[in-house]
């Protein structure tokens, strides 16, 4: 059974995130992912600003 997309499944989740926590460590991840949240809110604020752009 697939669940998401690209067809990938639970099993090949769990065997990525365990490749992401041996490669990086667990003290490492927080701040990747903390480096990941600020990257997409600052794309979804530009987008903001070009659709605002786009309106005046």
């Amino acid at each position: 059974m697939r669940l998401l997309l690209f067809g990938v499944g639970m099993q090949e989740i769990i065997v990525i995130a365990l490749i992401v926590l041996l490669l990086f460590g667990g003290k490492k991840i927080p701040e990747l992912m903390n480096g990941l949240g600020k990257g997409v809110k600052s794309f979804k604020d530009g987008m903001k600003d070009t659709e605002n752009d786009g309106k005046d």
